[in-house]
């Protein structure tokens, strides 16, 4: 992958503060939830109620969808994410510290509630698999599908797409 699309993925999730994400409820039924989130390279980190329906989709089948972006007054200006990837708890003490800084430098508004409690909204990991970027300053629905080859790794797809054109590359 080219080090542009590379660093438009980095730079949009450093830009947000929220996504949607969406899990598979147990009736078949996507369910799609806002939440805050922080990101370390390409990991997205997120808080999720313990008692919540999401959790216990996650809990049920960890794959999720995410879709992150902005409105903007030119649709040319258009740039977002949609991926797809796999949630889970996290359990290691060292990463869950880490994480819980980048969370307090990205919200800082909440320095002074104190770390959540696990047991009642453990951290989320997500590590995507797949990830649709979309850049409509390259043409009006532009898109490019990344492969993540490894948890860090980028692997382009020999596929991009624009409305306005009849064909995909």
């Amino acid at each position: 992958m080219n080090q542009d699309l590379q660093n438009l993925i980095h730079r949009i999730l450093e830009k947000h503060r929220i996504m949607t994400i969406a899990t598979n409820r147990p009736d078949g039924w996507p369910q799609a939830t806002v939440v805050g989130y922080v990101n370390d390279g390409m990991r997205l980190y997120t808080f999720i109620g313990r008692l919540s329906q999401k959790f216990a989709n996650i809990a049920r089948d960890p794959r999720v969808s995410v879709a992150i972006g902005d409105d903007v007054d030119d649709p040319l200006k258009i740039e977002g994410l949609s991926l797809g990837g796999k949630a889970r708890p996290v359990e290691d003490k060292g990463e869950y510290d880490r994480v819980c800084n980048l969370f307090l430098k990205r919200y800082p508004e909440y320095a002074s509630w104190g770390k959540p409690d696990p047991a009642m909204a453990p951290m989320m990991c997500i590590v995507p698999e797949i990830v649709s970027v979309l850049d409509y300053s390259k043409g009006f629905g532009h898109s490019d599908l990344v492969r993540l080859a490894e948890p860090e790794g980028l692997k382009p797809v020999k596929r991009r797409h624009s409305w306005l054109s009849r064909r995909a590359e």
